[in-house]
């Protein structure tokens, strides 16, 4: 029986084949990730049979991928392991040596002493697989729209303050924009008679759908001759608020749209509707939700999906201290966390009439004395089990 360990790089790799005895097949050699660089390696390893090789790689993001569908569409036993397993792992050693060479051995040693205890990678099928990548190009679109959200309110502060406030910008966004792209400034508002400006701010809310524009259009106009300005208005100030505005416009439209396939897509799962049916999932959560925990059969349990959430909290016993205080681990997966706070505070903000059993866990904790955090913390470790628990039966 044969272990490989390869080390993976942006496009190459360095590997090294041993015996499950120790003995060296082959001395550590690179191959690029080419067809020619991965026939190269298969030559290596074509005369043992493929039932008694066993290949090592750690998780590298997507470097990895063009080797690991390679092997795996010719049958061969692929283990893909948590970089931070390897890592620590590879910290055994006294004396620190890092290259490629070095790394693939180890990850080769390492595939030899777990031998009987690795798990052959299965790869998630296309929805899912599909599933993941929107929900993290949804994430990232996220984290641009915030920034680009605090940009605009420091512009807002110096050209409009208090405008932001009266249309209330949490819950009717595209209104804000709509408005302040058209009067950035006071005295673009007070040039035009009061009655025609009310008008035009509510025929811009109605096309969004508002019904408040009359008001907000009064409001902001008896606002307008008390403000001081922190810029005069000017061509360069004008430019960066059209340009703010036109991408924050364009990254609400992606994310829009993402939501909406992603919700297309997970419509074919078999949880979709069950997830659909759980209080505080909407339609901006279920289907990343479902992304992110994948397949729920990779799980042998409720508290291993809670420990790939990261919001375990692991033991720490030595002799007779015993910890009692301890913060969740964090080593898990970040988008499932932010998800999965994001439904918790939907849950404790909408104060469900029905008996739910997620907000009254979370009330309990907060009537034990918990701060409001650490009971939301304790509510998402409550759902994931009664995600699991609905879930799994599904694929039984």
């Amino acid at each position: 029986m044969y272990a490989v360990g390869i080390d993976i790089s942006k496009g190459k790799s360095t590997i090294a084949i041993i015996s499950i005895y120790g003995e060296v097949i082959e001395n550590p050699f690179e191959i690029s990730h080419t067809q020619d660089g991965i026939n190269t390696f298969v030559k290596k390893i074509e005369n043992y049979k493929k039932e008694d090789v066993k290949i090592l790689m750690e998780a590298t993001g997507h470097y990895h991928l063009p080797l690991l569908n390679y092997l795996i569409k010719n049958n061969y036993f692929v283990c893909v392991e948590n970089a931070l397993v390897i890592k620590k792992y590879c910290d055994i050693d006294l004396r620190k040596v890092k290259n490629d060479k070095k790394d693939s051995m180890k990850l080769a040693t390492y595939c030899c002493e777990k031998w009987y205890k690795l798990k052959k990678y299965e790869p998630d099928n296309d929805i899912r697989s599909n599933l993941r990548l929107l929900s993290r190009e949804y994430s990232e679109y996220i984290n641009i729209q915030t920034r680009l959200k605090i940009k605009l309110t420091n512009l807002i502060d110096k050209t409009f303050p208090g405008i932001k406030e009266i249309v209330d910008a949490e819950n009717r966004y595209q209104l804000l924009l709509e408005i302040y792209e058209k009067y950035p400034y006071p005295d673009l508002v007070l040039n035009v008679d009061k009655n025609t400006f009310i008008n035009d701010i509510d025929t811009i809310a109605k096309n969004l759908g508002h019904r408040i524009g009359k008001t907000v259009g009064e409001k902001i106009y008896d606002l307008s001759p008390t403000i001081i300005t922190s810029f005069s208005s000017n061509d360069s100030i004008k430019l960066t608020i059209t340009g703010c505005i036109a991408i924050l416009k364009e990254t609400l439209k992606i994310t829009n749209d993402l939501i909406i396939k992603m919700d297309k897509l997970a419509e074919d799962l078999k949880e979709y509707e069950v997830v659909k049916q759980m209080k505080g999932v909407g339609l901006k959560t279920r289907s990343r939700l479902i992304a992110e925990i994948g397949d729920i059969t990779r799980f042998k349990n409720a508290n291993a999906l809670i420990a790939f959430c990261g919001i375990d909290t692991p033991p720490y016993q030595s002799g007779i201290f015993n910890a009692t205080n301890r913060h969740i681990s964090k080593r898990g997966n970040k988008y499932l966390r932010k998800v999965g706070y994001e439904i918790i505070k939907s849950i404790k903000s909408s104060k469900p009439k029905t008996d739910n059993a997620v907000y009254q866990f979370i009330l309990k904790k907060e009537n034990e004395g918990k701060p409001k955090k650490v009971a939301k913390i304790a509510g998402l470790n409550k759902f994931l089990r009664i995600y699991y628990a609905r879930v799994s039966k599904l694929y039984k």
